[in-house]
């Protein structure tokens, strides 16, 4: 292995027992190829599966790979025909089988961080769904949950923003300013520590993915 693949293989190990102290089940996978085949095994035929606005699930083939198994029912807010479908989406998702995410950031003790502008995804991983999967690539590894909410706000939200074109502060220049604009999407800060329940799954990938 290369220096990085131990040092992934360390610190994969570290948090997946981090994690199972919080309640969470946990997995390592090296590849994005090894994790949507975990994915696919632990989702069942037959299953009702959504996402949120996932750009690590959509990059690495995740969704695509769901589509074309053809034995679950997908609801999937890229394919809805305009806004009102997508909202009714949002709500059907709180009835699914399973919903997928990623993160913004995760710390090394296991504390997940979300920060979303309309809530519907920070909402789905709290309550719901039956089951909630994370695929989190280890770049967005942060050492402490404070860490994590400045990796959260600094990185991510300032990247989401240029791709969508919003204009707020950090879109302008990179940095976040901890603005109250009209167009952020700041909105909602989400913290989860421990999973009720054990219904939250991590599946911690050693590919940088997503922002």
């Amino acid at each position: 292995m290369t220096p990085q693949e131990t040092r992934n293989e360390r610190l994969a190990r570290k948090m997946i027992k981090n994690l199972e102290r919080r309640n969470f089940k946990a997995f390592y996978c090296h590849t994005s190829a090894e994790a949507i085949e975990l994915v696919n095994r632990i989702i069942a035929d037959g299953s009702t599966v959504s996402w949120g606005g996932s750009m690590t699930l959509r990059d690495m083939g995740l969704t695509a790979a769901l589509h074309n198994r053809g034995t679950l029912r997908l609801l999937d807010r890229d394919r809805a025909a305009d806004r009102a479908e997508a909202a009714e989406i949002y709500l059907d998702a709180f009835r699914a089988d399973y919903y997928l995410s990623s993160a913004n950031a995760i710390s090394e003790d296991g504390v997940i961080v979300n920060i979303d502008g309309n809530g519907n995804r920070v909402a789905a991983i709290t309550f719901g769904p039956k089951n909630v999967i994370f695929v989190i690539g280890l770049n967005k590894v942060a050492q402490t949950p404070e860490a994590a909410l400045a990796r959260a706000r600094s990185t991510a939200s300032p990247i989401n923003t240029a791709r969508f074109d919003i204009k707020t502060p950090c879109q302008a220049d990179g940095i976040c300013h901890n603005c109250n604009s009209p167009e952020s999407i700041c909105n909602h800060i989400h913290f989860l520590r421990n999973s009720p329940r054990g219904r939250h799954t991590v599946v911690l990938v050693g590919e940088n993915l997503g922002y």
